[in-house]
């Protein structure tokens, strides 16, 4: 008989109690945050039909896409065929990111949603990559998304949201790095790159701080086919590496001494500068990075673009941008819209890094002993009378002696337990055992909740 292997799929992992009780964590501050900011929850399928998705993400993400086969007859009927392809055979995908389905969204429930929508969830996604340190096939997203406005306001409110989520799961040294994708645009032209070619040229431009500038001048000639001459005046237009130049104002004023005369550079300068002056006063305003080599690889960007990066995590840990003509691919009305997502695994193992849940709190506040099966009903109210005080309580299923049943508090972290035996029973009271320092107290049934809140308090 094959054995069967126990470990999840390639890509994807398990989590523990322990740990899943620090994304729960996280998640919830990060909910909190955008409740906060106006953004209402949103719930969407793990699946998405096919045509739903493909065309969305760019050749590259097309490739990444989960895809799930037909059922039944319409598989073999596909399969009947010559030659069949990945599509032929497979009528859905797993969702790719969380920014398509809320597009679907918004075309399929227009008029039932307010005038400016404004939106977060939290869920998984899927990509069929490669499998590395950092990467997944499985990881959560966690996104907001205002739909209905073309204002910079957006962008601000946006970014304020998550600076706020970041510096409230303790991080602080992060950038948030901002271009535009008209002005990327300008810079094209300036530099004589053909229309047909920028989309290659923009993928090979935001490789620059991954593979360094010798790799991606090889490669803009190499493999997308741009001149030497195109080449040689892109680069120096967009200017030093971000950290060379520190200031957002002195990299908008460079560039539009090289682009601002081009509608396009105009544009996206004069929107860059807004959402600068909007966050001014927010908690976003400190972390501001003008970046002319962000160019973020998804197709559906139209203006602004957002990466936060730190120095303490690989790659970004978090992206987005204005995507003002993707609704329009599933209604014939165009809707502006504009969101982020953080890249939550990224955070985690940060946070991890640096210490930041070795406060972690205990699963439960007390632990219900059992005595014997005589005393288990009312060791059970017991514990119904300290969940009605708000206190979380756990109940040890098995009439185990005392020194297993401390031994497995204390294994948990459950910093109190509640003995009911015979003689406290009797008396009417309850002995409250500290497993910190030990000490034991018998305390009257009635004022047993009070006992431990105070102390759950002061931990």
């Amino acid at each position: 008989m094959t054995q069967i292997s126990t470990k999840p799929p390639s890509g994807m992992r398990d989590f523990l109690p322990d740990e899943a009780s620090r994304r729960k964590r996280v998640f919830d501050v990060i909910a909190e945050v955008y409740e906060s900011y106006g953004f209402e929850p949103l719930q969407t399928p793990s699946m998405e039909r096919l045509t739903t998705l493909l065309g969305k993400y760019g050749e590259e993400g097309d490739q990444l896409l989960f895809k799930v086969m037909k059922r039944g007859q319409k598989l073999e009927r596909a399969l009947a065929e010559d030659d069949p392809s990945d599509t032929d055979v497979a009528d859905m995908g797993l969702r790719y990111d969380l920014t398509v389905p809320l597009a679907r969204i918004v075309a399929e429930y227009q008029n039932d949603l307010p005038r400016f929508f404004k939106r977060y969830q939290i869920a998984p996604v899927w990509r069929a990559d490669r499998p590395q340190h950092g990467r997944f096939r499985e990881f959560y997203q966690c996104d907001v998304d205002v739909v209905g406005s073309s204002s910079m306001t957006v962008e601000a409110e946006v970014t304020a949201a998550l600076a706020e989520v970041l510096g409230r799961l303790g991080l602080s040294d992060f950038r948030i790095h901002i271009n535009h994708r008209q002005l990327l645009s300008a810079v094209m032209e300036k530099a004589n790159i053909p229309p047909e070619k920028q989309g290659g040229a923009l993928i090979s431009i935001d490789k620059l701080d991954k593979v360094g500038r010798n790799a991606v001048m090889e490669e803009l000639e190499k493999e997308r086919g741009i001149s030497r001459d195109s080449i040689d005046i892109l680069l120096p237009l967009l200017g030093p590496l971000p950290g060379a130049e520190s200031d957002p104002q002195e990299t908008l004023a460079r560039l539009r001494e090289e682009v601002g005369d081009l509608d396009d550079g105009a544009t996206g300068l004069d929107d860059l500068e807004n959402i600068l002056r909007f966050g001014a006063d927010g908690p976003a305003a400190r972390h501001f990075v003008v970046d002319p080599y962000l160019a973020r690889g998804l197709a559906y960007y139209t203006g602004p673009i957002f990466e936060i990066r730190s120095d303490d995590a690989a790659g970004s840990i978090g992206g987005g941008g204005r995507y003002d003509e993707l609704i329009g691919m599933f209604t014939k009305q165009q809707l502006p819209a504009c969101g982020f997502s953080l890249g939550i695994e990224r955070i985690l193992v940060v946070m991890e890094e640096r210490g930041l849940f070795d406060d972690e709190p205990a699963p439960a506040d007390v632990l219900v002993t059992l005595w014997d099966d005589d005393l288990t009903a009312n060791s059970f109210r017991l514990a119904q009378q300290l969940r009605a005080a708000e206190l979380r309580v756990d109940v040890y299923p098995d009439t185990d002696r005392y020194g297993k049943q401390f031994k497995y508090a204390d294994r948990r972290n459950i910093p109190f337990v509640a003995i009911l035996a015979p003689d406290e029973a009797e008396a009417g009271v309850v002995a409250l055992k500290d497993m910190k320092s030990g000490d034991q107290e018998k305390v009257d049934r009635d004022e047993v909740a009070d006992w431990i809140i105070k102390r759950v308090k002061k931990i």
